[in-house]
């Protein structure tokens, strides 16, 4: 069958089915008729063949098994769906509602900013209208206040005559279209931050609110609330998991109980936990930014009391980006009141696919059934089998994770929404939380979780079987696709909010120890660093050469350039030695030695002295 026909026959019966229920009183839309159509045709005990076109036959029965899935009003299966359908029709995520939520608001404005861009007036009269709507305009597009009011009307028309006289409407009126909008943009951001300003000197600012206090006070209720919510959901949920888990033990308990309805219930609450899990992490995000704009609030107020003070006249280039920026920052606030209104709406509008719960199990029923059953937390069941780990000796061919092994360990996109997949194959479908400290097990680029060590390895004896059963069990309970986000086995039922995701895998990034070393040069290189392929560079190199061959080259050393140049010496270093050049010697003369004897006198008168010479000869020496 061609695509476009396929598709009008599927649109006749989606409008089949939505008219056979309005007959019943019934309002469903068409994206939950389209839900349920598809469902019933993968559930595998309605005996419809994917393979061949649908006849006339196949098309009744299909239209009567949708309408009777619909109309049953007891059936927990169904709200899930509708839970389902409708988050994924009204949730966004918190950047793509602020750009709709922006682009709604201009397309809002855009008529009264048609009126002012086309605008030719030349009267006086026609003139002060224009100036009037521009002051309205400030007023919508800032969301200050009505623009009915005398007293904002007036305080507004002042700001904008102090950066905007009516006198130079006939300059503005000269512009282009597209200059007289930008204009109009800016003027209203600095008019906006004067009011602001004004209204935090105590000098202005009717109509404003003020919206941090009313963040400070709305984000808490809003967030204990959901926490409240999110509490009951999980208590309900645990509760569901003790008595299935003794139903699973105990064959003849499971025989009086209807342990399918119980688990379409467990799916339901646990299908509503996971969405209040997903608003309570955007109001925490709001919550966050909340803060943080409160403190460039303050900033930027105190730098323009600074600049301001008593003076009677600032410069422009000093105020208007402050003016500017604070007008910003307020239409943060306000994007963040509105942001947490459609949360809160959104967490009030879930609540109502609840309601089969109290008709199939009311309070008295699941007391009895909870009679000497100890019922446990997801916390307390992860802390029972903290110790428990994955040995990588007993796997040789799979890779499994651990915390101190991976970088982004808890970023990880793990399989069947953390839920043990071995224990949901195993038990029919019973939703057990994964314990990730046991080890985390990659297969075919996907990450699994398990609550005991067992059940870790039985599913990494065989993944694929356990895997195949899963798939069959989602076919069954087509609410099992979303919850358990197995959107690519399932790509027909992807939901709109998720596509983008589908195929957004996180890698893991392994911690460990290595070195490596290359060569540096593997192949001798090919380059020839010679070739010139310029021919005529290599005329001028050849002429160059030529004259080369004519030349001398000459050298002169004079006393101031010897020092620069580069030159060195060899030097002998001094030893100690000794040497003899004589012998030493001496000689000797004979002393000369005489006496005279008589010179002390005799007995005569004159002294007669006799002189003996006693030197000795030289050879005698």
């Amino acid at each position: 069958m061609p695509p476009t026909q396929a598709e009008c026959v599927i649109k006749n019966i989606i409008r089949e089915i939505g008219q056979e229920c309005a007959g019943h009183g019934e309002i469903v839309s068409e994206t939950l008729a389209a839900f349920v159509v598809k469902a019933v045709v993968l559930d595998p005990s309605n005996g419809f063949n994917m393979d061949r076109p649908l006849v006339k036959s196949d098309v009744q029965k299909l239209v009567k098994l949708c309408v009777s899935r619909l109309l049953d009003s007891k059936n927990p299966s169904l709200d899930t769906i509708k839970m389902q359908v409708y988050f994924d029709m009204n949730y966004t995520s918190r950047e793509e509602f602020l750009e709709e939520h922006h682009r709604v608001l201009e397309s809002r404005l855009g008529s009264v900013m048609r009126e002012i861009t086309d605008n030719r007036a030349c009267a006086r009269e026609e003139l002060e209208s224009l100036y009037r709507k521009i002051v309205s305009y400030v007023l919508l597009r800032s969301g200050l206040g009505s623009p009915t009011d005398i007293k904002i009307v007036r305080e507004a028309t002042a700001a904008l005559q102090s950066i905007f006289p009516q006198a130079e409407l006939g300059t503005f009126l000269t512009l282009s279209k597209k200059d007289k909008e930008r204009q109009l943009k800016e003027f209203t951001m600095i008019v906006t931050g004067i009011r602001l300003f004004n209204r935090d000197c105590g000098k202005g600012g009717e109509g404003i609110d003020d919206l941090p206090a009313i963040l400070r006070e709305a984000i808490p209720a809003t967030t204990q609330h959901i926490d409240s919510q999110l509490q009951t959901a999980q208590d309900q949920a645990y509760r569901y998991t003790a008595i299935l888990e003794k139903a699973a033990s105990n064959p003849l308990l499971s025989m009086e109980l209807q342990p399918s309805m119980l688990k379409e219930a467990l799916y339901n609450v646990r299908q509503y936990e996971i969405f209040l899990q997903i608003i309570l992490s955007d109001i925490i995000t709001c919550a966050q930014e909340v803060e943080l704009m409160i403190k460039q609030l303050g900033a930027q107020l105190e730098q323009l009391k600074m600049i301001v003070k008593s003076k009677t006249a600032v410069p422009t280039s000093q105020v208007f980006p402050i003016f500017i920026a604070l007008s910003n920052l307020w239409t943060s606030f306000q994007d963040e009141i509105v942001l947490i209104s459609v949360l809160s709406n959104l967490t009030t509008h879930l609540e109502p696919f609840l309601g089969t719960h109290e008709l199939l199990f009311p309070e008295k029923v699941m007391q009895n059934l909870l009679d000497g059953l100890t019922v446990k937390t997801d916390v307390s069941r992860v802390k029972e089998h903290l110790e428990d780990r994955v040995h990588l000796v007993d796997f040789r061919k799979q890779e499994w994770l651990f915390p101190e092994t991976t970088a982004n360990f808890d970023k990880l996109l793990i399989q069947c929404r953390g839920f043990c997949p071995y224990t949901f194959a195993t038990t029919d479908g019973l939703l057990l939380p994964g314990n990730p400290a046991i080890g985390i097990l990659k297969y075919k680029e996907k990450y699994y979780t398990f609550n005991t060590r067992d059940a870790a390895y039985l599913f990494a004896e065989n993944p694929e079987n356990y895997i195949g059963l899963i798939k069959e069990k989602a076919k069954k309970n087509a609410e099992l696709i979303q919850l358990l986000e197995l959107h690519q086995q399932f790509e027909s039922l992807i939901p709109y909010s998720q596509m983008k995701d589908v195929d957004k895998h996180i890698k893991p990034i392994t911690m460990s120890e290595s070195s490596t070393q290359t060569d540096t040069h593997i192949l001798p290189p090919t380059i020839v660093r010679s070739y010139e392929w310029n021919e005529w560079k290599l005329r001028r190199k050849a002429i160059k050469l030529a004259n080369l061959r004519q030349k001398a080259t000459h050298s002169v050393q004079t006393d101031l350039s010897h020092m620069r140049r580069e030159n060195c010496s060899q030097v002998y270093p001094p030893k100690d030695v000794g040497m003899q050049s004589k012998r030493e010697g001496s000689s000797r003369v004979p002393r000369p030695q005489i006496y005279i004897a008589g010179l002390r006198g005799g007995q005569g008168k004159v002294t007669s002295g006799v002189k003996v010479n006693l030197t000795r000869a030289v050879d005698e020496t």
